[in-house]
């Protein structure tokens, strides 16, 4: 579906079939159950109707004009002060591109699997991948050889391009693989070789469309099992336009940016290596977060802006409580995102920052980015427990989980979304895909929430039994196969445990086979040799039986509470 049909029927279904978008009207319709955004896009902002762009097209059209474009400055490696033009970007993306149609013989379909952490390099091979209609598979780089040889093989890539210190991870799976950068005693092919030596030739004559497929993102979805989250150009292109819409919103032009979310996650992707450039900013690359690193950045570049998760505002609540030297009086807004953001933590944040505003916001990868937002510090400040309002072209949904009955303002169910950036689907899984988005188009979220009478969302639990760490989701499913897979562990359950810096940490319940001396220690280990060190398992407790319902389903809640207990017991 186009971003022109998409918005279409937003607005068709928001006016009752009269063609008139609302802007003034409650934000809840009693008649269907649906609550609409207050929001409209406005200004010199609006969704392209064009069926045949494309996401790489779409955001080198919005670069500064090239009287501008030479000068100003597009990003900016912190570590190494090295600094990328607009002009520069869109040069190496062109070349890129050509490299990859005529020399490489990439073609429109073909997967391109991307596996590094964030550098000056990233944007421009995620573009250049855009602009010859490849699909880009990003990857964790954290994540083992074992999970890595899955994603290529689920998503058929037949490329890779990896940053040189992770490539060791790459080669069992005997795909064909570029290296971002070339080290002195290898002789791989790189990025930045192809970069160099491209002739920017016209790639290709069949152009890549709205409705083709831009990117496959793995994602644990709803029902634990990871999957590959199918986003389109028209996605790409609908949030980017959002962004756009958010910074006019926010007055954010002249922002500069610090970036260390990964561009692997959706955050990063749609965030970072495409939609600030539809903008003009500057951002500043950290290839990890790392909190010196973090205020030694602020200090040198004048950091205003900073998109983060939790645990990041947190350490910055505790790691400048005192006087550290830095000077920060740069920064003026930071969102927050990936996971909840408790009300004490925003409270001590704005306490400890009352010049700064802090904003929380709500998306998924099935949504391409994020769905809220708060159109001012007031807002956000009022309703410190809110994830804000739908953003334009999002409607929403709050299904009762027992009655499937749609709920008025106040009443807790589960969320369900419609917009033009919801995903295409799962790869090669109609069946998740079928539970996940019903035949009208709304994307079941999986997570427990409501809506107050002015329209602002609140987020209350997860129903789809994620664990959030560090802004990463981690399924217990996953964690409970890789338990069982022990000879001593007859079974076990992973629930969450609540952690102040990280959000969530995984624990297991494992019931282990009589007289085999299994400790703690050794499920410790046993789970973090097979899985990337953010899904590790941080605590273990040994259990004679899990508890389990009549259908043979985990009942977490009651782990969760004895969990609870155990620890109120230590107090």
């Amino acid at each position: 579906m186009s971003i022109e049909e998409g918005w279409s029927n937003a607005i068709e279904e928001q006016s009752g079939g009269s063609g008139q978008a609302l802007t003034k009207t409650p934000s809840f319709c009693a008649r269907t159950g649906v609550y609409h955004s207050l929001h409209q896009l406005g200004g010199d902002v609006e969704f392209p109707t064009r069926p045949d762009l494309d996401t790489a097209t779409f955001v080198l059209s919005q670069f500064p004009h090239p009287d501008q474009a030479e000068s100003r400055v597009a990003l900016i490696d912190s570590a190494t002060n090295c600094r990328v033009t607009y002009a520069d970007l869109k040069r190496s993306v062109n070349s890129l591109a050509a490299c990859l149609y005529h020399g490489l013989g990439v073609r429109k379909g073909d997967v391109v699997f991307l596996l590094s952490p964030n550098s000056l390099l990233y944007p421009t091979i995620c573009l250049a991948v855009f602009s010859v209609g490849a699909v880009l598979t990003p990857a964790n780089p954290l994540n083992t050889a074992s999970e890595i040889a899955k994603q290529v093989r689920d998503s058929g890539a037949k490329l890779a391009i990896s940053a040189p210190e992770e490539l060791h991870k790459l080669v069992p799976t005997g795909v064909p693989t570029l290296v971002t950068t070339r080290l002195s005693n290898d002789n791989s092919l790189s990025i930045e070789e192809l970069i160099e030596g491209g002739d920017p030739l016209e790639v290709p004559q069949a152009r890549p469309t709205q409705s083709d497929i831009a990117a496959v993102l793995y994602s644990s979805g709803t029902t634990g099992a990871s999957k590959g989250v199918v986003l389109t150009h028209a996605n790409f292109i609908s949030i980017m336009t959002l962004l756009k819409w958010t910074v006019n919103v926010w007055s954010s032009q002249d922002d500069v940016f610090l970036c260390f979310i990964p561009m692997f996650h959706i955050y990063g992707l749609a965030f970072f290596a495409l939609g600030l450039f539809c903008v003009g900013t500057t951002t500043v690359l950290l290839p990890k977060f790392d909190i010196q690193a973090m205020l030694d950045a602020i200090q040198m570049h004048n950091i205003s802006n900073i998109p983060a998760v939790p645990p990041v505002i947190l350490g910055l609540v505790k790691n400048t409580s005192k006087s550290t030297g830095h000077d920060l009086s740069s920064l003026r807004r930071i969102s927050s995102g990936a996971a909840p953001l408790s009300k004490e933590i925003a409270e001590a944040f704005r306490e400890r920052f009352p010049w700064v505003e802090l904003r929380q916001g709500y998306g998924l990868t099935e949504t391409c980015g994020a769905a809220t937002i708060f159109d001012s510090n007031a807002q956000a400040k009022a309703r410190p427990d809110s994830s804000g309002m739908l953003s334009p072209s999002f409607c929403a949904k709050v299904v009762d989980i027992e009655t499937g009955l749609s709920l008025p303002p106040y009443r807790k169910g589960e969320l369900w979304l419609k917009s033009p950036t919801v995903m295409k689907g799962y790869l090669g899984n109609d069946e998740a895909t079928a539970a996940t988005i019903d035949q009208e188009g709304w994307l079941r979220t999986g997570d427990l929430c409501y809506f107050d009478e002015e329209g602002f969302l609140y987020i209350v639990d997860r129903i789809k039994e994620l664990i959030k760490h560090n802004g990463y989701q981690v399924a217990p499913a996953e964690l409970e196969s890789v338990l069982l897979s022990h000879p001593h562990i007859l079974d076990a359950a992973v629930i969450p445990v609540e952690d102040e810096e990280s959000g969530q940490i995984p624990m297991a319940y494992v019931v282990r086979a009589t007289d085999s001396g299994l400790t703690e220690d050794d499920v410790i280990k046993f789970v973090a040799g097979q899985v990337a060190p953010y899904k590790k398992v941080r605590k273990v407790g040994f259990i004679s039986v899990i508890p389990k319902s009549a259908a043979g389903k985990i009942l977490r809640k009651q782990l969760v509470a004895q969990s609870q207990q155990h620890f109120l017991s230590k107090l």
